[in-house]
């Protein structure tokens, strides 16, 4: 016995989706059919628009900042010997892992928040965010010592 092959592919309303999608599938993938959620319910049902980016964008500039600050407070390294020899893809994938682990409570309460059933009870408080404040002053202050002009946006 042989099912035919369908398949569903939920798209949000980005402006980078056309809204005719559908009728541009070639023929090979006309079994998909393509329906795009309502309009503002992304975060909704997407766990990773419910501020863990935001979160993480901010530790991750954080670290940044920090990283550099460390590197070049103190030495004669200038920022864009910084910048040419000792930051580069590896460097900024073990940042990303370090903060990946830290927002892990973050990730856990998204996905709570979604799919309750998955997520393993853990010790922490339910959206827990990074305090904007205080990580946005602490990278103008690290940003200012090392005489660069920043600005809050």
């Amino acid at each position: 016995m042989s099912l035919p092959l369908h398949a569903l592919l939920i798209m949000d309303n980005a402006p980078s989706h056309p809204p005719d999608i559908q009728d541009d599938l070639l023929e090979e993938f006309k079994f998909t059919k393509i329906q795009f959620m309502p309009p503002n319910t992304t975060p909704l049902f997407q766990p990773m628009d419910q501020q863990v980016i935001s979160n993480f964008k901010k530790l991750y500039t954080k670290a940044l900042f920090e990283r550099c600050f460390e590197m070049t407070e103190g030495t004669n390294l200038s920022l864009r010997e910084f910048w040419k020899y000792h930051f580069h893809i590896a460097t900024s994938l073990k940042v990303i892992e370090k903060k990946c682990v830290e927002s892990q409570e973050n990730l856990t309460s998204a996905w709570k928040t979604l799919w309750p059933k998955t997520v393993v009870e853990c010790d922490f408080e339910e959206s827990e965010t990074v305090p904007e404040e205080a990580v946005v002053k602490e990278i103008l202050s690290l940003t200012k010592i090392m005489g660069l002009e920043v600005d809050k946006k």
